[in-house]
């Protein structure tokens, strides 16, 4: 049966060999899985991907899931956040960036924690429909609608690079793009974490709902086994 596994969320270039690690040790508990991932380079191929009938693995996002995607998938297992600023257990936040301001530390209860004045801000969005990118912080800003100003990127790094060149006056980058970012985007370290999103569950692994039961109960175990939060 012909199969497409994709990894896409964190797929970034300096990340490829710890993303490939990770799925070898997932096919080695389900030797059924294609021998290699699937890579996605647009918002439209990634849209594909997860409503193609043959889809056995993927990440999602949130947003996505439920404005239609959730019709076409079963979610298999919540990655954990505890190993980043902002993450707590399967729950994340997104930071708040921004050129200039006062450095705010992830808040200890579960609500967001977000600077005066944003309204009258541009932001910097990856996807119109991304929960971490967009949405949870019109949510939490209680904004109608924040992409008719906004600049839209098409990627959490983008937005990034979009902030500190001055094109865009404040992003929200969910807490794993951002430690990343921290490491790996000099841009990055331009910036300054303004406030925090509140939380809200991760992004979540998913599988189409063509994948046979079995499989996709296998599937679940062993991203459990492998540090995931059952869904």
């Amino acid at each position: 049966m012909k199969m497409q596994a994709a990894l896409p969320m964190y797929d970034w270039p300096e990340l490829r060999d710890q993303v490939d690690a990770f799925y070898a040790n997932l096919r080695g508990l389900v030797p059924d899985l294609p021998e290699i991932l699937t890579r996605v380079e647009t918002e439209e191929q990634m849209h594909a991907l997860w409503r193609a009938p043959d889809l056995v693995l993927a990440q999602s996002c949130w947003g996505p899931m439920q404005s239609g995607l959730g019709a076409y998938v079963h979610v298999l297992a919540q990655p954990r956040y505890d190993d980043v600023p902002g993450g707590r257990g399967s729950h994340y936040r997104s930071a708040l960036v921004m050129r200039a301001g006062q450095s705010c530390a992830a808040p200890l209860s579960d609500g967001a924690c977000l600077p005066q004045g944003l309204a009258q801000l541009r932001p910097a969005i990856n996807a119109p429909d991304s929960m971490s990118g967009c949405l949870a912080l019109m949510q939490d800003m209680h904004a109608p609608d924040l992409t008719q100003r906004a600049l839209v990127t098409g990627s959490h790094r983008a937005s990034i690079k979009a902030v500190a060149e001055g094109r865009a006056d404040f992003a929200a980058i969910d807490c794993r793009s951002w430690a990343y970012a921290l490491s790996h985007e000099p841009a990055a370290r331009t910036l300054t974490v303004t406030g925090w999103t509140a939380l809200r569950p991760g992004l979540p692994f998913i599988t189409s709902r063509h994948t046979p039961v079995a499989l996709r109960a296998r599937l679940a175990q062993a991203l459990v086994q492998l540090g995931a939060a059952p869904a």
